[in-house]
């Protein structure tokens, strides 16, 4: 039972860190090319990464967009 618990609090604890850096990263607004967030936010489940690349979009819209959120074929245009 002991085991399961600190699993459990192990994984939330990194789930909150995760989310935290990804939440920090989509709302950020010195730069879109951080990579840690790039890899935090491709990986996320679609419509979360979806709403970072929105949130992304809005701040650097008239910059290329970073890897999870081009479209098209030449990875210009943005989710």
């Amino acid at each position: 039972m002991r085991i399961i618990r600190l699993v459990l609090i192990l994984a939330i604890g990194f789930a909150g860190v995760i989310g935290s850096r990804w939440y920090s990263y989509v709302t950020n607004t010195d730069s879109p090319y951080n990579e840690s967030g790039i890899e935090i936010n491709s990986r996320m489940p679609g419509p979360l990464r979806k709403w970072g690349c929105d949130r992304l979009h809005v701040t650097f819209g008239n910059m290329l967009p970073p890897y999870g959120c081009q479209a098209g074929a030449d990875g210009r245009e943005w989710l």
